[in-house]
């Protein structure tokens, strides 16, 4: 009888919101565990395991992904944002998270992480977006709760901002 070896653990480092980190992950952990569990960031949420729900979106070298989908030794030198990284240092949030408390775009707040990963990356791409374009930006993002109207709403507020915010600069 063969005897299987321990996995091997690889040491991974990466910027995560602007911070360098580092940690050790077997060679198939996910990246939304090493997030979680060996940077303790738990922002980032855990839902399907398999791309669908949308509740891990992050985003790696500026492009949504999907974390579930990603192996941590994959992130090896890579700039990694997290809802984490979306307010200030001070605590004053981002203008998609003041319009999601504003327009009461969360219920439960399992999926919000998802939604504004993947709005934040949307917005970037797309500053003028009608309703439609951003239930489409939003198709790959599942939401128990709310029914997506406040959702929505909250993403056309937070474009009109900074777009606000842009002009006057």
């Amino acid at each position: 009888m063969q005897v299987l070896k321990q996995s091997e653990r690889h040491r991974v480092r990466f910027t995560l919101n602007g911070e360098r980190v580092e940690g050790l992950a077997e060679p198939r952990m996910l990246l939304t565990d090493f997030i979680r569990h060996e940077i303790g960031a738990t922002g980032t949420h855990v839902g399907c395991e398999h791309g669908i729900c949308g509740a891990c979106t992050i985003r790696v070298n500026g492009k949504a992904v999907r974390a579930c989908l990603m192996l941590a030794v994959q992130a090896e030198g890579k700039e990694i944002e997290t809802v984490e990284g979306l307010a200030a240092k001070d605590g004053t949030l981002s203008a998609l998270q003041a319009a999601f408390h504003r327009n009461f775009a969360l219920q439960c707040g399992y999926c919000t992480p998802g939604f504004l990963m993947s709005l934040v990356d949307y917005l970037e791409k797309n500053p003028n977006p009608t309703e439609a374009d951003i239930r489409i930006a939003l198709s790959g993002n599942l939401c128990r709760c709310t029914g997506y109207a406040e959702i929505v709403n909250a993403a056309l507020e937070a474009a009109r901002e900074i777009q606000a915010l842009s002009a006057s600069k």
